[in-house]
């Protein structure tokens, strides 16, 4: 049985949640300037408030999960879905995470490009794109260790510029928009919060493996999500709400302050990516275990790199969102698997004696990855939240139909 412990080779709950912050803050920046636009100050405050609570109960189980089996989470999905099936999980979320880290790596590179742009310095896009690359496999290659240490480095410098965007357009006398009310449902819009990062959140095992103890696995999901994320959702959007504009740098080039914005946002993809190629690593050393991580992490750069320098973004990130569909009810089968027979310890023997494929599990996983594909795209609602939606369902449907297979071995302590 795996057990839970503190050492050398752990981490405290904080340096954690400044890895997860690096994480969230691209696509945080992308989705809370389209919502700020929409929505008045004061429903603003409510929706991040009540999405930043949904998370933080989410996460809470989950990085609680990778902190009990010390496994990621690609290590914990074989207990429901079975040694073989948990292959197919895998490079479903391989697929999709290596999406990420070239969708991030072309969104560097046309970064640094239009800064360079404005001073007069004109590279190649694919020069800046492989270069974006060479820097998140640096973070990366290194292990865990290393990803903590540049998280400790640019997690305070983007919190200072993110300070600075704020003071700008509040000591701007340049024109703003006249303030609206309302005009996006408030269920959509806490979706939209909580959907901006939910696969982070299902993916958390992966965080919580490396956690110090229970403790500080639930102090790294009170300060992500509870504190640090409602707010930095709050100060992405105030731009947009101020100025109309549906992205960061228009909204803070109405405030003639693109710089520090365009600054931000490639400090915000060297720390995404870098946590994007960490997890990433994980899911493709359990297909490829003879490789080392180091080698597996360069490879993954120099694909990225080549894949972020084509021009296929617009057809790419409506396949990744698809794929992103399909990753919540994985945790809910998991959280479901976990309370049901995994409370006492993840017992490595005990998958070996189990099915290889467990098909009930991909049924619940299929039905909820439908349900929540159906309710993203408005054909009936139940919580107004799809990826809420697909999570239990997931957990329903795995109670359901592991109760109709045999019981899994469960472990006594």
């Amino acid at each position: 049985m795996r057990k839970t412990s503190e050492n050398i080779n752990t981490a405290s709950g904080l340096r954690i949640a400044m890895i997860l912050l690096g994480i969230a803050v691209t696509p945080v920046l992308l989705s809370s300037s389209s919502l700020g636009n929409q929505l008045s100050s004061s429903s603003l405050l409510t929706v991040v408030l009540a999405g930043g609570f949904i998370l933080t109960l989410l996460s809470a189980i989950t990085i609680s999960v990778g902190e009990k089996a010390r496994l990621p989470t690609y290590g914990i999905v074989k207990y429901a879905f079975g040694e073989k099936g948990a292959v197919a999980i895998n490079i479903l979320m391989a697929v999709s995470l290596f999406g990420w880290i070239a969708v991030t790596a072309n969104m560097f590179g046309h970064s640094v490009h239009d800064l360079l742009a404005e001073h007069g310095v004109n590279l190649p896009v694919p020069l800046l794109v492989a270069a974006g690359c060479v820097i998140f496999i640096a973070s990366t290659a290194f292990g865990f260790e290393v990803l903590g240490k540049v998280a400790q480095v640019a997690v305070p410098v983007i919190a200072l510029m993110l300070c600075y965007i704020l003071w700008i357009i509040t000591h701007t006398d340049a024109p703003v928009v006249a303030q609206q009310l309302s005009t996006m449902n408030t269920g959509v819009a806490i979706s939209t919060v909580v959907g901006t990062i939910i696969v982070l959140v299902a993916t958390l095992p992966d965080f919580g493996s490396f956690v110090h103890d229970r403790k500080h696995a639930l102090i790294a999901a009170v300060l992500t999500f509870m504190v640090a994320y409602p707010l930095l959702y709050w100060i992405g959007a105030t731009p947009s709400a101020l100025s109309g504009k549906g992205s960061l740098l228009a909204a803070m080039a109405v405030f003639g302050a693109v710089l520090p914005a365009a600054l931000l946002l490639i400090f915000a993809c060297i720390t995404g990516n870098a946590g994007n190629m960490f997890q990433g690593t994980l899911v493709v050393s359990t297909l490829f275990s003879r490789f080392p991580k180091w080698q597996i992490t360069l490879v993954l750069g120099v694909l990225a790199a080549i894949i972020g320098s084509l021009n296929i973004m617009s057809v790419f990130i409506p396949f990744l969102l698809f794929l992103g569909i399909a990753t919540p009810p994985v945790a809910g089968i998991y959280i479901a698997d976990f309370l049901l027979y995994r409370r006492g310890g993840y017992d490595a023997a005990v998958p070996e004696r189990e099915p290889a494929v467990k098909v009930l599990t991909f049924v619940a996983w299929a039905l909820a990855s439908v349900v929540g594909f159906a309710t993203a795209n408005g054909i009936f609602t139940l919580t107004t939240i799809p990826s809420i939606d697909s999570i239990l369902v997931a957990c329903v449907g795995y109670v359901l139909f592991s109760r109709l297979s045999h019981k899994p071995t469960t472990v006594r302590i």
